[in-house]
């Protein structure tokens, strides 16, 4: 059994001022091309379909160029899809039984009550059966109704409700299992601060949302999403795919590609990498203005300047976009400061005469006497 992981591809996504649809468009281009070479039996996305719960009509029709020209590449194959933090889950549920009869299968919402049970989707090879546990985004208040809370009427902690949700079901441990699953996943006995996120990410205070990735112990195989940076949670079989393109400068120089993943028989795992190459990387070049003009590329770029003086250039920014027409932003590794030549031992208010001569510091003899005539009429009519 052949199929690909992916996850987070955040369509409709801005990266600082940047409209990413053409890259976008690409990188899915790509992975459709990979898929027509590699002729996978399924694809699984790990959830964050959309930037956003509320979708661009263009963001639509980007991903529903994506699916068509995925399904007519490998028309056999199973396609198979969750909702993310980013995603409405309503939105990804809708036509859902209508969508199973072609092979597609864009799941939502979690178990809600305790006849539901996370979707399965079994596939068979000539090594036997293979079954897909298709689990959306979860917060525990979303499934309280199937886990219950605590003895103080509380919602369990998300490791916990993430482990009543998998012991409910009836895994067969002699077959082969895999999870989709859009959670922030650590291998066991790691500390939530010490991995490494992207600015991209959506964080929790506390990382009250992580979860030990031993919950994840009867899957052979777990395709993560969420993360955005490729990672693997504690074992080559518990993965983060990562974005397939870059969501943020914090990602510059990450490589990014589709997880292949066979399964022959029971516990005989292979994966790899296809890469995907962006149609512009996402770069940070470092240096004095003359430096970083050498450096001209059509690339998306933040410039950081690290001239010691100041640079007062007129034309600095109109510079920096010529040399780079994809520039996102332009930062300076040494701040200017304010003058504090001259501390102020006590407050001291500044009368109107002093006031205006601080911001008229080339005043003559004749045009102070005026100044002072001026402030004294205006004085008297008050």
């Amino acid at each position: 059994m052949k199929f690909f992981h992916l996850s987070d591809l955040h369509i409709g996504l801005k990266l600082i001022n940047r409209d990413l649809k053409e890259d976008q468009q690409y990188i899915l281009e790509q992975i459709v091309k990979a898929a027509a070479l590699e002729k996978p039996e399924a694809v699984v996305i790990a959830g964050d379909i959309y930037d956003k719960a509320v979708p661009s009509a263009e963001a639509v029709e980007v991903f529903d160029r994506f699916v068509s020209d995925l399904a007519e590449a490998v028309p056999e194959a199973v396609i198979m899809m969750i909702s993310g933090n980013h995603d409405s889950a309503p939105r990804v549920n809708c036509f859902r039984k209508v969508l199973l009869r072609q092979k597609l299968y864009m799941i939502g919402t979690p178990p809600r009550t305790r006849e539901e049970h996370i979707e399965k989707i079994t596939l068979r090879d000539r090594f036997g059966a293979v079954h897909f546990y298709l689990l959306p985004f979860v917060k525990p208040s979303m499934v309280k109704n199937v886990v219950g809370v605590d003895e103080n009427g509380n919602n369990f902690s998300y490791e916990e409700t993430l482990r009543r949700l998998i012991d409910r079901e009836a895994i067969a441990e002699d077959e082969r299992n895999v999870i989709v699953s859009h959670q922030f996943y650590l291998p066991a006995g790691t500390d939530a601060r010490d991995v490494e996120r992207m600015d991209s990410e959506i964080r929790t205070v506390g990382n009250i949302d992580e979860i030990s990735a031993k919950v994840l112990a009867p899957f052979d195989y777990a395709a993560l999403g969420h993360i955005h940076k490729p990672m693997k949670a504690g074992s080559e079989y518990v993965r983060y795919c990562g974005t397939p393109l870059a969501c943020s400068v914090s990602e510059a120089g990450q490589e990014k590609g589709i997880i292949v993943v066979e399964m022959q028989e029971k516990g005989v795992i292979q994966t790899r990498i296809l890469p995907l190459i962006p149609l512009r990387q996402v770069r940070v070049i470092k240096g004095t203005l003359e430096e970083v003009e050498m450096q001209a590329c059509g690339d998306y770029v933040t410039v950081i300047l690290t001239d010691k003086v100041d640079r007062d250039v007129i034309d600095l920014r109109e510079r920096l976009r010529e040399a780079f027409p994809y520039l996102l932003e332009i930062r300076r590794e040494h701040q200017r400061k304010a003058d504090i030549s001259q501390p102020l031992t006590k407050e001291r208010i500044l009368d109107p005469y002093e006031l205006c001569c601080s911001f008229l510091p080339d005043l003559d003899e004749e045009e102070k006497k005026l100044l002072l005539d001026v402030i004294h009429t205006v004085g008297e009519v008050k």
